[in-house]
């Protein structure tokens, strides 16, 4: 992640993952924190997702 519009990106497609209670992208740090239902967005399919915008998963 290297601007505002990746940080935009991966907040607008996590959050829109059902079971999404809230997304904080912090771009300085090159994480994500999500809270979420697992049982409705598994953990995989939070990865799959910031994987399809193009950005790497390592945790």
């Amino acid at each position: 992640m290297s601007c505002d519009h990746c940080v935009r990106a991966i907040a607008k497609a996590v959050g829109a993952l059902p079971g999404i209670a809230g997304v904080s992208v912090d771009l300085k740090a090159g994480t994500v924190t999500v809270e979420y239902d697992p049982a409705r967005s598994p953990l995989d399919k939070i990865k799959s997702e910031i994987e399809d915008q193009g950005y790497d998963v390592v945790a």
